[in-house]
């Protein structure tokens, strides 16, 4: 009871997080809940008629194919945020460690970790995604497609994460664990990491967030699981069949409004994370 009472106490000290969160939970009640309502055999090509408007027999209506578009919905978007957070959690993984490790151990171990984190940051992200994605495109899967995205997921957050442990090492407290003989790594994970944890969720949310809006960009080229009805994958689909030119609206919007939300969520959830990690960014009450 007392850890719920402490999640209300956050909730209500940011309405950002809380409405973050919820937007997030409507999305993942879609997800979860629409295959006991839809029939998602209708997200295969000539299910239906093709080119439906939306209706009551189809509310997202169909596209060229004959796939009626809830279903493709239902389907997609747990795929896309599977995708998300496939990426999002070896991305911030990868940056936690290599973070922690140049933060803490300084020396050669941070000079070599700070130089190659600002050499890669410097080449153009998108460039190295469309290379990856492009060479392996016959074989790509949702899984797949996540660890493409997660090779450039680490490296903000191992440049913000070590910013925050040069400030935190030289605090009381961890010279008080150092005098009383704790290890390197039992300093690490025992007295820095659990004071980071607000910040390293706020920084799982972002990377999750990146994650999924640049696989949905690589999808949108046509370098995304063909096979797969993501929400990336119908907006390419969309592009190709020229659903925008003939008028076919429900085809492109409908995913367009699902990574709105997506999106927003995600983003209002980081920064309500960031609030309650960062107490002076709090509004006065």
């Amino acid at each position: 009871m007392h850890r719920l009472d402490q999640i209300l106490y956050y909730l209500r000290e940011s309405p950002m997080l809380a409405a973050g969160l919820c937007m997030i939970l409507l999305v993942v009640l879609f997800g979860v809940l629409g295959p006991i309502f839809v029939d998602t055999s209708q997200a295969q090509p000539l299910a239906a008629t093709p080119r439906q408007e939306p209706s009551l027999e189809h509310p997202f209506g169909t596209d060229d194919s004959g796939r009626d578009l809830l279903a493709v919905m239902v389907v997609g978007v747990p795929l896309t945020m599977r995708i998300g957070l496939l990426a999002g959690t070896v991305g911030l993984g990868l940056g936690i460690f290599l973070g922690f490790t140049s933060g803490y151990m300084g020396g050669k171990i941070d000079t070599v970790i700070r130089g190659l984190v600002d050499t890669l940051l410097t080449v153009p992200g998108l460039v190295v995604l469309v290379s990856i994605a492009s060479t392996i495109r016959e074989e790509i899967s949702v899984n797949i497609m996540a660890l493409v995205v997660a090779s450039l997921a680490w490296m903000w957050p191992t440049r913000t994460i070590r910013s925050q442990v040069l400030t935190m090492r030289e605090r009381a407290y961890v010279q008080m664990a150092k005098l009383n003989g704790m290890s390197n790594g039992e300093i690490i994970w025992k007295e820095l990491f659990p004071n980071l944890l607000p910040y390293l969720a706020a920084n799982f949310t972002n990377a999750v967030n990146w994650a999924i809006l640049s696989s949905i960009g690589l999808e949108a080229l046509g370098l995304g699981p063909q096979n797969d009805p993501t929400v990336g994958m119908t907006i390419y689909w969309a592009i190709t069949f020229s659903a925008l030119i003939r008028g076919m609206w429900w085809w492109w919007a409908i995913p367009i409004l699902f990574i709105g939300v997506i999106f927003v969520g995600l983003l209002m959830t980081a920064a309500g994370l960031d609030e309650l990690a960062n107490p002076k960014q709090r509004k006065a009450v």
